[in-house]
């Protein structure tokens, strides 16, 4: 299979070193609003549905939308919900994470929902995921999609951290992304919520540095633009930066500072009435 379009050459982006900015869904689930922050200019859109609202259906109603703007759609799939990664990539999204991949043995089981033979025993069902891609050959996306999906397994846990090298070592696995929240938690044993901690920050990086020696891909969730510029420097390249709910808080707090703070309405707005 060629080099896909534009957001189904993800996986090669990423590979060739590119750091691609996904925003976070989680809240809302109206295409209307996955289509604006694809308009604005996000390279990818993550749509929760491990601790957000998203399912099945409210996917295949948004990854359309978004791919319609160029938009790369991902996945967060609940934890353990491994079907549901298959699902999702047969709705069209370029990759899926699954939290809380705590060994090998999840790893593997993970990408077999995700993956084709040899890799792995994904179920053939791709009818949406090819017609947004553009293939209309089958067997040129069976030859090419196992490259072409990406599965991320989140290391957020003392155990994974543990396992971390044999994660690393199963076939099919694309990368891991960090769960900086849940990993500050599991490194202070529960005693503070710290995802910018220096702690939290080193162990990330060293993450990062073991997955990219082992051929693989790192991405994580920053909390704040100053940690995704750290994520960038230290060889994250999917990086997880603005929650839909929190864009929209402060937007919105942005709009009524500016109006307090001059006296006038703020200028550029559409769809004024």
């Amino acid at each position: 299979m060629d080099r896909l379009a534009r957001p189904y050459d993800l996986a090669v982006r990423l590979r060739g070193g590119e750091v691609v900015l996904t925003a976070w869904s989680t809240a809302f689930t109206a295409p209307g609003v996955m289509a604006e922050l694809a308009a604005a200019g996000y390279p990818a859109i993550t749509f929760d549905m491990q601790h957000g609202i998203h399912n099945i259906a409210t996917l295949a109603d948004a990854i359309p939308r978004v791919v319609a703007h160029g938009t790369a759609p991902i996945v967060r799939v609940p934890v353990g919900d491994f079907a549901s990664a298959s699902r999702a990539v047969d709705y069209g999204a370029t990759a899926v994470i699954a939290p809380m991949i705590d060994s090998a043995e999840d790893a593997r089981r993970f990408v077999s929902h995700v993956k084709y033979l040899p890799l792995g025993q994904r179920s053939w069902g791709p009818a949406a995921s090819m017609r947004l891609a553009g293939v209309s050959d089958p067997a040129a996306w069976l030859a090419g999609a196992n490259d072409a999906t990406l599965a991320f397994a989140m290391i957020e846990s003392r155990p994974a951290l543990d396992a971390l090298d044999d994660i690393l070592r199963v076939p099919g696995l694309d990368g891991v992304f960090i769960g900086p929240a849940d990993l500050s938690i599991a490194l202070t044993n529960g005693a503070r919520f710290a995802p910018s901690a220096e702690e939290t920050q080193e162990t990330a990086a060293r993450v990062a540095a073991k997955a990219v020696a082992a051929g693989k891909l790192a991405g994580a969730f920053a909390v704040s633009t100053a940690d995704a510029k750290r994520a960038a420097a230290a060889g994250f390249r999917l990086i997880a930066l603005g929650v839909d709910f929190a864009l929209l808080h402060e937007a919105a707090r942005a709009t009524l500072a500016s109006f307090a703070s001059d006296g006038t309405a703020a200028k550029g707005g559409r769809g004024g009435y």
